[in-house]
């Protein structure tokens, strides 16, 4: 599939992202359509004896091409979607996820390009017609994608290296037509969750995207991240030097992405980034206030020094919400310490299950030690083999699956959003560290869990480094990771 290019209004015979709200609502509804149609096929084409798992394998093929040839068309939210989708491929056997792998790569390569004519009229219509007074140079050709913009390289007036995000002409119109379509559609969730407020966590999912059109706010985000990270040992947050309307310019990063360190790194590297974007998730909101919801490997950079950049701060949201430190701290004590009961009344005190309805709490405490391994030794390794059997487990469509009669509280939305998005992304890096040290170390609660686990199981508690860490001053820690 060719990469589209936004040319400007004057442009003769230029593709754009359909931003008509009918023409996009079509596109996304045909994809659950296109697919019953496609299984209905293949039920004909099995009784006339093609082979059932060729028959499947076209069917995944043609969907999956299908998908990326919607989700490239529309962009807006539709590429945020697709970085949610990319999880999903993650939990797949390799067999099945191939297709998959392939359309989700292929659309993160295509999104379209705004031609030199529409940034030059994009870039006047924010800052102004002599918008070029800012910069000493600006290059009108894409330095890299965001999901609803593109960013340039070019100088500041006063020399500083600069990147200038701009935002895809009708991008505002796109993405709310996007989410009023996920809005109408959500219900399908419903076959993954049954038990599940749909309505309100898609209504919290539509609010973060919603809120990443907006640049002042991002740029404010991106402020207060650089000033609590300033001089930090770990991580380097750029400057925002200034914000007019949809366009965003600040401090150039040069560093490896890390889906570069993913694909490539040697192990030592790897693990090393993934316990540093572990680091700087956990620390987001005690330095902050605000949680970091959108940690994809492409707003990631390992710099020349081992610091850790990180850039696109759109979807931030104020972090912890009241009742959140509770609700870790006697969930997992539950979880860690307790036994049936105990987790019975954390989970219904924290309406994870609707009021009056039952579920297989035995079997969610037979899920939660599984997946609770990480925190209960020293060092562990994530990986995507790991990761592929409790994401399957979980999505499994049977109707005694545990995880089909719970509810999820609208305001953990975007927690759940950051927590499996970076779960992805340390797999992938396949991150072998002291996880739990490192949890400990950003929360009390979970230190008190650990040290009744380990003073329960007899066995010594590795605490210590979690007091140290905490005692010696931010400009006086190492830059390892330890």
């Amino acid at each position: 599939m060719s990469i589209r290019r936004i040319g400007s209004r004057s442009g003769a015979g230029t593709q754009v992202p359909p931003v008509r709200a009918a023409a996009r609502n079509a596109r996304i509804a045909s994809l659950p359509v296109a697919f019953a149609g496609r299984q209905a096929a293949g039920v004909g084409k099995k009784a006339l004896g093609k082979s059932p798992a060729a028959v499947d394998h076209d069917i995944r093929m043609r969907t999956a091409q299908h998908i990326f040839e919607v989700l490239g068309e529309l962009k807006g939210c539709a590429t945020k979607l697709g970085q949610l989708l990319s999880l999903y491929e993650l939990a797949l056997p390799p067999e099945i996820a191939s297709p998959y792998r392939d359309a989700l790569t292929q659309l993160q390569d295509s999104a379209p390009t705004m031609l030199p004519a529409t940034v030059r009229e994009a870039m006047a219509a924010n800052l102004g017609e002599n918008w070029r007074w800012h910069f000493g140079e600006f290059d009108e050709r894409r330095a890299a994608a965001a999901s609803i913009g593109q960013v340039h390289r070019a100088t500041w007036r006063d020399g500083r290296k600069v990147a200038v995000k701009v935002m895809y002409p009708g991008a505002h119109q796109a993405v709310l037509a996007d989410l009023q379509q996920l809005r109408r559609i959500s219900v399908l969730a419903t076959v993954f969750a049954p038990g599940a407020d749909v309505p309100a966590v898609t209504e919290a999912i539509c609010t973060c995207v919603a809120q990443e059109l907006d640049y002042a706010a991002e740029a404010e985000h991106q402020r207060r991240f650089a000033e609590a990270y300033a001089d930090d040992p770990d991580f380097v947050i750029p400057a925002v030097i200034a914000q007019r309307g949809d366009v965003i310019v600040t401090e150039w990063l040069t560093g490896t992405p890390v889906s570069r360190v993913i694909e490539s790194g040697a192990s030592e590297e790897r693990s090393r980034v993934g316990m540093l974007i572990i680091r700087f998730l956990l620390s987001t909101w005690s330095r902050t206030g605000l949680l970091y919801c959108d940690p994809h490997p492409g707003n990631f950079r390992v710099l020349p020094d081992g610091r850790l950049g990180v850039v696109d701060f759109g979807a931030c949201t104020p972090w912890p919400p009241p009742g959140f430190e509770e609700l870790v701290g006697e969930v997992m004590d539950a979880a860690f310490n307790g036994g049936i009961p105990e987790l019975d009344a954390a989970i219904r005190r924290h309406r994870f299950v609707r009021p009056g309805r039952t579920y297989d709490v035995a079997a969610l405490a037979e899920g939660l030690d599984t997946v609770g391994e990480p925190l209960t030794v020293p060092t562990f390794r994530l990986t995507i083999a790991w990761l592929r059997g409790h994401v399957r487990s979980v999505l499994a469509p049977r109707l005694s699956n545990v995880h089909r009669q719970l509810d999820m509280p609208a305001y953990f939305t975007p927690f759940a959003r950051c927590f499996l998005t970076a779960l992805g992304v340390v797999c992938q890096l396949e991150t072998e560290g002291p996880l739990r040290a490192e949890f400990a170390r950003w929360s009390p609660e979970l230190a008190a869990v650990f040290e009744r686990y380990d003073a329960a199981h007899a066995q010594p508690t590795d605490l210590d480094i979690v007091r140290h860490l905490r005692s010696v001053p931010t400009d006086r820690r190492a830059s390892s990771v330890g």
